[in-house]
């Protein structure tokens, strides 16, 4: 006698998935962008009217409740494996398929479609298989994952070795059908608390990757896409480390575009914000392996770590002749833009942020007194020093001192205008 009701347990599990595809497409309705919600809405939806048409067996014809049936509720594992992928915005393979069509590739075989043991069998082998693609999809390689997706990787992976474990032990043992619908039942039992537990996983995987944009956003300039201030002073630490390691100093570059109140002025706010724009992407290119942030205005930093001075000095000259080299194009004109340059730097054991900043604003006004469109370099002796006196404003922009612009003149030596 069978231990377990197959059909009141596919009664329960039909209402569960139902209950969870409303779910689904109502958080998909709220965020339509997220197709994620849209496949799992599916997959809990195809594994209800599965697991329904297998329920009815007996009320509906065999091909219905038993080949169609259960491609059906297994086409859902395939619609979970799609939603995987689609939250990480991957492309939808076609080994997402392979469920159903593990399923449809043997029921049709005589000595499977007349042995209802041999049917659990190849079902369970089917279920193991959509199991392991669920934890490939949720283990995306090359991308950065959540910490509860290990957790929810090896519950997948659990599920499908107790898939593969009832089919084994159905193979070896031989059993009854009433044996075989025992066995069902356990594997069923078996996978029943992991999933809905893997339910509970994946709610926390989408909560961690909501707190991680809501930090980068907060890090990051809405305009130009680096980092913003903060963003950007939250990296220096790990840069001063890995220039430790690496026995090379630390370097603080500071950009101004110049005469950035004339674009706005001449060629409107939108010039200007296409200005930023493209100089932030473009500095961003050569600072990869820093750090790159807008500070304020058209005011842009960058840390990094460097060789020596000469390598700072031509990383800074590289963005500054990069920028000056044509005119941008902001869809209504083209606008001639160049940037100053002020570059600090420091062994990494005695570097300072605020000191190296200090010494970096002060090299930029150096270096603005000097004509603009060039660079100026603070070694480690001149950003040591204490600044000056605080300069006096003028026309909203502060003047800088006499021995800047003597620093400003020893340094720049000719440089393209």
């Amino acid at each position: 006698m069978a231990v377990f009701s197959v059909t009141t347990g596919l009664t329960i599990w039909c209402a569960e998935a139902a209950t969870l595809a409303l779910v689904a497409f109502s958080a998909w309705h709220h965020n339509v962008r997220n197709r994620a919600y849209l496949h799992w809405g599916f997959g809990f939806l195809l594994s209800a009217i599965g697991f329904a048409m297998v329920a009815l067996r007996g009320h509906i014809p065999n091909l219905l409740s038993i080949e169609i049936g259960n491609a059906i509720a297994l086409a859902g594992q395939s619609a979970w494996i799609a939603g995987y992928l689609a939250l990480d915005k991957r492309k939808i393979e076609w080994w997402i398929a392979l469920p159903p069509l593990v399923w449809l590739a043997g029921v049709f075989l005589p000595w499977v479609n007349d042995d209802y043991a041999n049917r659990v069998i190849l079902y369970n082998l089917a279920s193991a298989t959509g199991a392991t693609g669920l934890a490939m999809a949720v283990m995306s390689p090359g991308i950065r994952l959540e910490p509860t997706r290990t957790k929810l990787a090896v519950i997948f992976l659990f599920q499908s070795c107790v898939c593969f474990g009832a089919a084994l032990v159905i193979g070896l043992t031989s059993p009854t059908a009433a044996e075989a619908a025992n066995y069902a039942g356990i594997a069923a039992l078996g996978t029943a608390f992991p999933l809905t537990l893997a339910c509970v996983l994946t709610c926390r995987v989408i909560m961690e990757r909501s707190e991680r944009q809501l930090r980068l956003l907060s890090a990051t300039d809405t305009l130009t896409g680096v980092f913003n201030r903060r963003g950007l002073f939250a990296q220096f630490a790990g840069i001063q480390i890995r220039a430790h390691d690496e026995k090379r100093q630390m370097a603080v570059l500071l950009f101004d575009l110049d005469n950035f109140k004339r674009i706005n002025d001449s060629f409107g706010h939108h010039a200007g914000d296409v200005v930023l724009t493209v100089f932030a992407r473009m500095a961003r290119q050569y600072t990869l392996a820093g750090a790159f942030g807008r500070m304020g205005g058209e005011e842009f930093a960058a840390f990094v770590s460097v060789a020596d001075q000469t390598e700072a000095e031509a990383l800074a000259e590289s963005i500054r002749a990069e920028l000056c080299r044509a005119p941008i194009n902001t869809g209504d004109a083209l606008v001639p833009a160049t940037v100053s340059t002020g570059v600090a730097l420091s062994s990494p054991i005695e570097a300072n942020m605020d000191k190296l900043v200090s010494a970096a604003d002060r090299a930029l006004y150096a270096a603005k007194a000097a004509g603009r469109n060039c660079t100026v370099v603070f070694g480690e002796a001149e950003a040591a020093a204490p600044p000056p006196a605080a300069p006096a404003e003028r026309s909203g922009e502060l003047v800088p001192t006499l021995d800047d612009q003597i620093h400003a003149l020893r340094r720049v030596g000719s440089l393209a205008r």
